[in-house]
Protein backbone atom coordinates (compact mmCIF):
# COMPACT_ATOMS: atom_id res chain seq x y z
CA UNK A 1 0.00 0.00 0.00
CA UNK A 2 1.25 3.07 -0.61
CA UNK A 3 0.14 6.86 -0.46
CA UNK A 4 1.89 10.51 -0.41
CA UNK A 5 1.08 11.72 2.76
CA UNK A 6 0.75 9.18 6.29
CA UNK A 7 -0.29 10.80 9.00
CA UNK A 8 -0.16 9.70 12.78
CA UNK A 9 -2.76 10.74 14.99
CA UNK A 10 -6.67 11.49 14.19
CA UNK A 11 -6.90 14.58 16.46
CA UNK A 12 -8.00 17.86 15.27
CA UNK A 13 -4.30 18.31 13.96
CA UNK A 14 -4.14 15.42 11.84
CA UNK A 15 -7.18 15.81 10.85
CA UNK A 16 -7.35 19.06 9.62
CA UNK A 17 -4.42 18.38 7.85
CA UNK A 18 -5.73 15.50 6.09
CA UNK A 19 -8.97 17.73 5.21
CA UNK A 20 -6.75 20.62 3.65
CA UNK A 21 -4.59 18.13 1.39
CA UNK A 22 -7.33 16.35 0.48
CA UNK A 23 -8.78 19.50 -1.14
CA UNK A 24 -5.84 20.35 -2.84
CA UNK A 25 -5.67 16.79 -4.54
CA UNK A 26 -2.56 15.23 -2.12
CA UNK A 27 -4.20 11.55 -1.27
CA UNK A 28 -3.19 11.15 2.42
CA UNK A 29 -3.97 8.12 5.14
CA UNK A 30 -4.60 8.78 8.82
CA UNK A 31 -3.89 6.62 11.88
CA UNK A 32 -5.50 6.52 15.05
CA UNK A 33 -4.27 4.14 17.68
CA UNK A 34 -8.09 4.51 19.54
CA UNK A 35 -11.66 4.66 18.37
CA UNK A 36 -13.56 7.53 17.23
CA UNK A 37 -15.54 7.58 20.08
CA UNK A 38 -12.43 7.93 22.66
CA UNK A 39 -11.34 10.72 20.38
CA UNK A 40 -14.65 12.55 20.90
CA UNK A 41 -14.97 12.07 24.49
CA UNK A 42 -11.50 14.24 24.81
CA UNK A 43 -12.63 17.59 26.68
CA UNK A 44 -10.15 19.95 25.40
CA UNK A 45 -10.11 23.99 24.55
CA UNK A 46 -13.00 25.87 23.16
CA UNK A 47 -11.90 29.02 22.30
CA UNK A 48 -10.47 29.70 18.49
CA UNK A 49 -8.56 32.11 17.31
CA UNK A 50 -9.51 34.12 14.07
CA UNK A 51 -6.73 32.32 12.13
CA UNK A 52 -8.10 29.09 13.02
CA UNK A 53 -11.43 29.91 11.83
CA UNK A 54 -10.27 30.89 8.90
CA UNK A 55 -8.91 27.55 8.36
CA UNK A 56 -11.69 26.01 9.02
CA UNK A 57 -13.45 28.04 6.56
CA UNK A 58 -10.95 26.62 4.11
CA UNK A 59 -10.92 23.32 4.79
CA UNK A 60 -14.91 23.05 4.00
CA UNK A 61 -15.69 22.11 8.05
CA UNK A 62 -16.97 25.80 9.30
CA UNK A 63 -20.50 25.44 8.94
CA UNK A 64 -22.06 23.81 12.22
CA UNK A 65 -19.47 26.23 13.80
CA UNK A 66 -20.96 29.99 12.15
CA UNK A 67 -24.38 28.25 13.13
CA UNK A 68 -23.66 26.92 16.79
CA UNK A 69 -20.50 29.18 17.46
CA UNK A 70 -20.26 32.03 20.38
CA UNK A 71 -18.54 35.27 18.57
CA UNK A 72 -16.75 36.94 21.56
CA UNK A 73 -15.57 41.08 20.98
CA UNK A 74 -13.67 40.96 24.59
CA UNK A 75 -12.94 39.24 27.68
CA UNK A 76 -12.85 40.23 31.39
CA UNK A 77 -9.58 40.18 33.45
CA UNK A 78 -9.64 40.92 37.35
CA UNK A 79 -6.44 40.97 39.24
CA UNK A 80 -7.29 42.27 43.17
CA UNK A 81 -8.58 45.71 42.64
CA UNK A 82 -8.35 46.07 39.72
CA UNK A 83 -11.19 44.59 36.59
CA UNK A 84 -10.74 45.40 32.77
CA UNK A 85 -12.44 44.37 30.22
CA UNK A 86 -10.37 43.66 26.91
CA UNK A 87 -12.40 44.87 23.94
CA UNK A 88 -10.71 42.58 21.22
CA UNK A 89 -12.80 43.93 18.48
CA UNK A 90 -12.13 47.63 19.41
CA UNK A 91 -8.00 46.93 19.60
CA UNK A 92 -7.25 44.49 16.81
CA UNK A 93 -9.55 46.78 14.15
CA UNK A 94 -12.12 44.10 13.76
CA UNK A 95 -11.05 40.91 14.86
CA UNK A 96 -12.73 38.53 17.48
CA UNK A 97 -12.24 35.08 18.53
CA UNK A 98 -14.83 32.25 18.44
CA UNK A 99 -16.03 29.89 21.58
CA UNK A 100 -16.43 26.26 20.04
CA UNK A 101 -15.36 23.53 21.92
CA UNK A 102 -12.51 21.53 20.56
CA UNK A 103 -14.77 18.44 20.54
CA UNK A 104 -16.74 19.79 18.17
CA UNK A 105 -14.00 20.64 15.49
CA UNK A 106 -12.55 17.35 15.64
CA UNK A 107 -16.65 15.87 15.18
CA UNK A 108 -16.91 18.40 12.16
CA UNK A 109 -13.72 17.18 10.55
CA UNK A 110 -14.50 13.50 11.63
CA UNK A 111 -17.95 14.03 9.33
CA UNK A 112 -16.54 15.27 6.38
CA UNK A 113 -13.92 12.23 5.91
CA UNK A 114 -16.48 9.93 6.46
CA UNK A 115 -18.38 11.98 3.82
CA UNK A 116 -15.67 11.94 1.33
CA UNK A 117 -14.67 7.78 2.40
CA UNK A 118 -11.69 8.98 3.67
CA UNK A 119 -8.67 6.30 4.72
CA UNK A 120 -8.77 6.84 8.56
CA UNK A 121 -7.67 4.01 10.07
CA UNK A 122 -9.09 3.42 13.84
CA UNK A 123 -8.12 1.40 16.42
CA UNK A 124 -4.49 1.24 14.84
CA UNK A 125 -2.13 -0.71 16.99
CA UNK A 126 1.94 -0.17 16.97
CA UNK A 127 1.72 2.71 14.65
CA UNK A 128 5.03 2.97 13.61
CA UNK A 129 7.58 5.01 11.36
CA UNK A 130 10.85 3.80 9.46
CA UNK A 131 13.39 5.24 7.80
CA UNK A 132 12.31 8.78 7.77
CA UNK A 133 15.62 9.86 6.87
CA UNK A 134 15.78 8.19 3.67
CA UNK A 135 14.00 9.54 0.87
CA UNK A 136 11.70 6.08 1.36
CA UNK A 137 9.54 6.38 4.42
CA UNK A 138 7.02 3.86 5.63
CA UNK A 139 4.84 3.38 8.43
CA UNK A 140 4.18 -0.07 10.01
CA UNK A 141 0.75 -0.84 11.86
CA UNK A 142 -1.71 -4.25 13.36
CA UNK A 143 -5.07 -4.16 12.68
CA UNK A 144 -7.39 -6.96 13.80
CA UNK A 145 -4.01 -8.67 14.69
CA UNK A 146 -2.75 -8.50 10.83
CA UNK A 147 0.37 -6.63 9.97
CA UNK A 148 0.30 -4.13 7.70
CA UNK A 149 2.83 -1.35 6.43
CA UNK A 150 2.00 1.38 3.78
CA UNK A 151 5.41 3.69 2.10
CA UNK A 152 5.16 7.63 1.59
CA UNK A 153 6.74 10.47 0.25
CA UNK A 154 6.33 12.19 3.78
CA UNK A 155 5.09 11.12 7.55
CA UNK A 156 3.68 13.61 9.67
CA UNK A 157 3.20 13.11 13.36
CA UNK A 158 -0.13 14.49 14.93
CA UNK A 159 0.01 12.21 17.47
CA UNK A 160 0.16 14.37 20.56
CA UNK A 161 2.49 14.56 23.89
CA UNK A 162 2.53 11.04 24.85
CA UNK A 163 2.50 9.53 20.56
CA UNK A 164 5.11 7.42 19.01
CA UNK A 165 6.20 10.42 16.70
CA UNK A 166 8.70 12.39 18.39
CA UNK A 167 10.05 9.68 20.76
CA UNK A 168 10.90 7.68 17.25
CA UNK A 169 13.26 10.47 16.39
CA UNK A 170 16.77 9.63 18.13
CA UNK A 171 17.27 11.74 21.36
CA UNK A 172 20.91 13.28 19.84
CA UNK A 173 18.65 14.87 17.40
CA UNK A 174 15.62 16.72 19.71
CA UNK A 175 16.16 19.07 22.05
CA UNK A 176 13.32 19.52 24.46
CA UNK A 177 12.40 22.37 26.58
CA UNK A 178 9.97 22.23 29.28
CA UNK A 179 8.32 24.62 32.29
CA UNK A 180 6.46 22.71 35.17
CA UNK A 181 4.27 24.76 37.05
CA UNK A 182 3.31 23.98 40.86
CA UNK A 183 -0.62 23.76 40.21
CA UNK A 184 -3.17 22.51 37.70
CA UNK A 185 -6.53 23.80 36.59
CA UNK A 186 -9.53 21.60 37.97
CA UNK A 187 -12.78 22.27 35.48
CA UNK A 188 -15.94 21.36 35.11
CA UNK A 189 -18.80 21.11 32.64
CA UNK A 190 -22.68 22.02 33.86
CA UNK A 191 -25.74 22.68 31.74
CA UNK A 192 -26.21 25.85 33.39
CA UNK A 193 -26.48 29.23 31.74
CA UNK A 194 -22.90 30.81 31.47
CA UNK A 195 -22.38 33.72 34.73
CA UNK A 196 -21.51 36.81 31.30
CA UNK A 197 -21.59 36.60 28.06
CA UNK A 198 -17.83 36.80 27.71
CA UNK A 199 -15.17 34.59 29.19
CA UNK A 200 -14.08 35.76 32.97
CA UNK A 201 -10.18 35.58 33.81
CA UNK A 202 -9.70 36.45 37.58
CA UNK A 203 -7.02 36.10 39.90
CA UNK A 204 -7.73 36.29 43.83
CA UNK A 205 -5.74 35.30 46.70
CA UNK A 206 -6.95 31.91 46.95
CA UNK A 207 -6.11 31.36 43.05
CA UNK A 208 -7.34 31.13 39.93
CA UNK A 209 -10.63 31.02 38.46
CA UNK A 210 -12.01 31.08 34.81
CA UNK A 211 -15.59 31.55 33.92
CA UNK A 212 -15.97 30.13 30.30
CA UNK A 213 -18.25 28.07 27.82
CA UNK A 214 -19.49 25.69 25.56
CA UNK A 215 -22.79 27.20 24.51
CA UNK A 216 -25.36 29.59 25.60
CA UNK A 217 -26.83 26.48 28.30
CA UNK A 218 -23.45 24.97 28.72
CA UNK A 219 -20.80 26.42 30.93
CA UNK A 220 -17.17 25.27 31.70
CA UNK A 221 -15.61 26.81 35.07
CA UNK A 222 -11.72 26.26 36.36
CA UNK A 223 -10.03 26.92 39.58
CA UNK A 224 -6.64 26.70 39.93
CA UNK A 225 -5.53 23.87 42.55
CA UNK A 226 -2.25 22.63 44.01
CA UNK A 227 -0.10 19.89 41.82
CA UNK A 228 -1.41 16.80 42.93
CA UNK A 229 -4.62 17.23 44.18
CA UNK A 230 -7.30 14.45 44.24
CA UNK A 231 -10.35 15.41 42.13
CA UNK A 232 -12.56 13.17 44.45
CA UNK A 233 -11.81 15.70 47.03
CA UNK A 234 -13.64 18.30 45.54
CA UNK A 235 -17.76 18.20 45.94
CA UNK A 236 -19.47 19.93 43.42
CA UNK A 237 -21.01 22.47 46.10
CA UNK A 238 -17.47 23.02 47.45
CA UNK A 239 -16.17 24.38 43.50
CA UNK A 240 -19.30 26.77 43.43
CA UNK A 241 -18.94 28.28 46.25
CA UNK A 242 -14.93 28.54 45.49
CA UNK A 243 -15.78 29.90 42.20
CA UNK A 244 -18.14 32.50 43.47
CA UNK A 245 -15.65 33.61 45.96
CA UNK A 246 -12.69 33.96 43.06
CA UNK A 247 -15.06 35.45 40.64
CA UNK A 248 -16.44 38.19 42.32
CA UNK A 249 -19.47 39.28 44.03
CA UNK A 250 -21.14 40.54 40.66
CA UNK A 251 -20.08 36.75 38.60
CA UNK A 252 -21.33 35.66 41.82
CA UNK A 253 -24.50 36.88 41.62
CA UNK A 254 -25.18 35.92 37.68
CA UNK A 255 -24.00 32.11 38.73
CA UNK A 256 -26.34 29.48 38.05
CA UNK A 257 -24.94 26.31 39.97
CA UNK A 258 -26.08 22.66 39.46
CA UNK A 259 -24.27 19.53 39.07
CA UNK A 260 -21.44 18.73 37.01
CA UNK A 261 -21.21 16.46 34.02
CA UNK A 262 -17.72 16.13 33.84
CA UNK A 263 -14.90 16.96 36.61
CA UNK A 264 -11.29 16.33 35.79
CA UNK A 265 -7.69 17.99 36.55
CA UNK A 266 -5.31 18.91 34.07
CA UNK A 267 -1.74 19.81 35.14
CA UNK A 268 0.09 23.15 33.74
CA UNK A 269 3.02 22.95 31.64
CA UNK A 270 5.03 24.57 28.90
CA UNK A 271 6.96 22.49 26.57
CA UNK A 272 8.50 22.94 22.85
CA UNK A 273 10.64 20.07 21.07
CA UNK A 274 13.21 21.27 18.41
CA UNK A 275 13.73 20.88 15.05
CA UNK A 276 10.26 19.70 13.87
CA UNK A 277 11.27 18.25 11.02
CA UNK A 278 13.64 14.99 10.79
CA UNK A 279 14.28 13.82 7.00
CA UNK A 280 10.61 13.27 5.62
CA UNK A 281 9.16 13.34 8.72
CA UNK A 282 7.25 16.40 10.66
CA UNK A 283 6.03 17.10 14.19
CA UNK A 284 2.84 19.41 14.53
CA UNK A 285 0.55 20.00 17.55
CA UNK A 286 1.23 18.59 20.98
CA UNK A 287 4.06 16.10 19.11
CA UNK A 288 5.57 19.62 19.14
CA UNK A 289 4.77 21.78 21.86
CA UNK A 290 2.39 22.38 25.01
CA UNK A 291 0.96 25.51 26.52
CA UNK A 292 -0.96 26.34 30.06
CA UNK A 293 -4.38 26.83 28.84
CA UNK A 294 -4.15 30.47 30.29
CA UNK A 295 -4.00 31.90 27.29
CA UNK A 296 -6.32 29.45 24.70
CA UNK A 297 -3.35 28.48 22.65
CA UNK A 298 -3.17 24.76 22.65
CA UNK A 299 -5.51 24.13 19.45
CA UNK A 300 -4.48 27.08 17.74
CA UNK A 301 -0.81 26.75 17.97
CA UNK A 302 -1.50 23.37 16.71
CA UNK A 303 -4.06 25.01 13.54
CA UNK A 304 -0.87 27.09 13.17
CA UNK A 305 1.42 24.48 12.55
CA UNK A 306 -0.84 22.90 9.94
CA UNK A 307 -1.37 26.04 8.41
CA UNK A 308 3.14 25.88 7.49
CA UNK A 309 2.92 22.40 6.96
CA UNK A 310 -0.33 21.81 4.76
CA UNK A 311 1.25 24.99 2.26
CA UNK A 312 4.47 23.51 2.19
CA UNK A 313 3.64 19.92 1.46
CA UNK A 314 0.77 21.64 -0.90
CA UNK A 315 3.57 23.46 -2.93
CA UNK A 316 6.01 19.85 -3.17
CA UNK A 317 3.17 18.78 -4.86
CA UNK A 318 1.73 21.34 -7.23
CA UNK A 319 4.72 23.66 -7.85
CA UNK A 320 7.30 20.65 -7.21
CA UNK A 321 8.79 22.81 -4.54
CA UNK A 322 10.54 21.92 -1.51
CA UNK A 323 11.06 25.60 -0.24
CA UNK A 324 7.91 25.21 2.03
CA UNK A 325 9.05 21.88 3.60
CA UNK A 326 12.60 23.17 4.03
CA UNK A 327 11.28 26.14 5.92
CA UNK A 328 8.63 24.54 8.03
CA UNK A 329 10.29 23.97 11.20
CA UNK A 330 11.91 27.34 10.92
CA UNK A 331 8.15 29.29 10.40
CA UNK A 332 6.27 27.28 12.93
CA UNK A 333 8.87 27.36 15.48
CA UNK A 334 9.05 31.47 15.87
CA UNK A 335 4.90 31.41 16.12
CA UNK A 336 5.61 28.59 18.75
CA UNK A 337 7.82 30.92 20.80
CA UNK A 338 5.94 34.09 20.77
CA UNK A 339 2.36 31.56 21.49
CA UNK A 340 4.81 30.57 24.59
CA UNK A 341 5.61 33.56 25.91
CA UNK A 342 2.31 34.85 25.84
CA UNK A 343 0.67 31.98 27.93
CA UNK A 344 3.60 32.21 30.27
CA UNK A 345 2.82 36.01 30.80
CA UNK A 346 -0.93 34.89 31.14
CA UNK A 347 -0.03 32.20 33.83
CA UNK A 348 2.35 34.15 35.70
CA UNK A 349 -0.07 37.35 35.88
CA UNK A 350 -3.55 35.35 37.15
CA UNK A 351 -2.39 32.15 39.10
CA UNK A 352 -1.17 32.24 42.51
CA UNK A 353 2.41 30.76 43.16
CA UNK A 354 3.34 29.29 46.05
CA UNK A 355 6.98 30.24 46.77
CA UNK A 356 6.87 34.24 45.73
CA UNK A 357 4.27 35.33 48.52
CA UNK A 358 3.39 39.40 48.96
CA UNK A 359 6.27 40.43 46.21
CA UNK A 360 4.68 38.80 43.50
CA UNK A 361 1.09 39.70 44.53
CA UNK A 362 2.25 43.31 44.38
CA UNK A 363 3.91 42.75 41.02
CA UNK A 364 0.74 40.89 39.42
CA UNK A 365 -1.28 44.33 40.61
CA UNK A 366 1.22 46.60 39.36
CA UNK A 367 1.24 44.74 36.12
CA UNK A 368 -2.52 44.75 35.95
CA UNK A 369 -2.62 48.45 36.54
CA UNK A 370 -0.38 49.01 33.80
CA UNK A 371 -2.56 47.33 31.80
CA UNK A 372 -5.22 48.99 32.40
CA UNK A 373 -3.76 52.26 32.15
CA UNK A 374 -2.35 51.86 28.74
CA UNK A 375 -3.61 51.55 25.18
CA UNK A 376 -0.55 50.16 23.88
CA UNK A 377 -0.38 47.22 26.89
CA UNK A 378 -4.02 46.86 26.14
CA UNK A 379 -3.55 46.00 22.07
CA UNK A 380 -0.45 43.81 22.83
CA UNK A 381 -2.59 42.00 24.92
CA UNK A 382 -5.83 41.80 22.29
CA UNK A 383 -3.77 41.48 19.26
CA UNK A 384 -1.90 37.91 21.34
CA UNK A 385 -5.49 36.70 22.21
CA UNK A 386 -6.85 36.75 18.83
CA UNK A 387 -3.87 35.25 17.55
CA UNK A 388 -1.26 36.71 15.88
CA UNK A 389 -0.31 36.56 12.17
CA UNK A 390 0.74 33.00 10.36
Amino acid sequence: MRTQVAIIGAGPSGLLLSQLLHKAGVDCVVFERRSPEYVLSRIRAGVLEQGTVDMLEQAGVSERMRKEGLPHDGFTMAVGDTRLRIDLNGLTSGKNVMVYGQTEVTKDLMDAHEARSAQVIYEAENVTPHDFETDHPRVTYEKDGVSHEITCDFICGCDGYHGVSRTSVPKAAITEFEKVYPFGWLGILSYVKPVDHELIYANHPNGFALASMRSETLSRYYIQVPAGTDVNKWSDDAIWDELKIRLGAQAAANMETGPTIEKSIAPLRSFVSEPLRFGRMFLAGDAAHIVPPTGAKGLNLAASDIHYLSNGLIEFYGEKSSAGVDHYSQKALSRIWKAERFSWWMTSILHQFPDLGAFNARIQQSEMDYLASSHAAQVSLAENYVGLPF
